[in-house]
């Protein structure tokens, strides 16, 4: 029997975890995640992992398995995955992945272009320009050095856009260039899905997320990170607008404001960009 990867894709908060549980319940057999912020063990909150329950009823692999100290890529998990799977492939005909990464689903399952090592320096010195009032500024410079990288990406995703002129910056090359190798083939057959549901119900299920996390206590979570906030792994929903709370720049109230609604646009990309795959199957 050929063996076969089923990715489960969809939006935060659509019910992915819950899907792909009952499917490797189905199928006998375990769960790679390819979310790329429930791999870092110290974000147990605001990243919404699979509760212990569902850890219980299901292996999970990538989910608290890294450090917030390490920095961890797409590149690295397409290495890491394949690792795996020729490992869990010996065992199962059937493994089951799901998470709301498109970049980290893309990557194992087609593979990334070579693209060069991180210049941490210059990546360090982008960062910082990003999270201040200049990323516009950075924007416009990676629509002049780089356009067709400009109109490709999320421009509003500063990592996208700081790793983007990163790479133009430091090779002297168009980070657009190197976005060009065919796929990878794989030794299994994939089948992709995406969940979806009406957008109405899907930010209600979002806005109820946010309010539960502060209940378990994401205030105390962002807290215990703030030797960390610099780190890439920190610069996301959930963390980033708790950290201008305890800064003393925002209420909490209009903290969490912000987080369901940053949170509700993350949605939207991630819809706007599975529904773009023409392999994706929607459910």
């Amino acid at each position: 029997m050929e063996k076969r990867l089923t990715v489960i894709l969809g939006p935060t908060a659509v019910g992915k975890t819950d899907y792909a549980v009952d499917l490797a319940l189905k199928y006998g057999t375990v769960i790679l995640s390819c979310d790329s912020r429930q791999i870092f063990r110290e974000m147990k909150i605001g990243t919404a992992p699979p509760d212990e329950e569902q850890l219980k009823r299901v292996k999970h692999y990538f989910i608290h398995s890294h450090s917030v100290e390490d920095y961890y890529s797409a590149g690295q998990y397409e290495l890491d995955a394949m690792e795996l799977l020729s490992e869990l492939f010996q065992k199962y005909d059937d493994v089951v992945m799901v998470g709301g990464s498109g970049l980290y689903a893309d990557a194992l399952c087609y593979g990334l272009d070579d693209f060069p090592a991180a210049d941490m320096e210059l990546r360090k010195s982008l960062s910082e320009q990003a999270s201040g009032p200049d990323f516009p500024l950075l924007q416009q410079r990676l629509k002049e050095l780089d356009p067709d990288s400009y109109n490709l990406i999320d421009i509003s995703n500063r990592q996208r856009v700081v790793r983007a002129l990163e790479v133009t910056i430091s090779t002297g090359k168009k980070y657009s260039s190197y976005r060009t190798s065919p796929r990878k083939k794989r030794f299994f057959e994939i089948e992709r899905f995406a969940l979806n549901m009406p957008r109405e119900l899907l930010y209600e299920r979002i806005n109820s997320r946010v309010d539960r996390m502060v209940e378990q206590g994401l205030v105390d979570e962002v807290r215990s990170l703030i030797g960390y906030r610099d780190m890439p792994a920190l610069r996301t929903v959930g963390y980033k607008e708790i950290f201008e709370y305890l800064d003393g720049n925002i209420t909490l109230d209009r903290a969490i404001d912000l987080i369901k609604r940053d949170t509700r646009r993350y949605a939207k990309r991630q819809v706007t960009y599975f529904a773009k795959e023409r392999q994706i199957q929607l459910l």
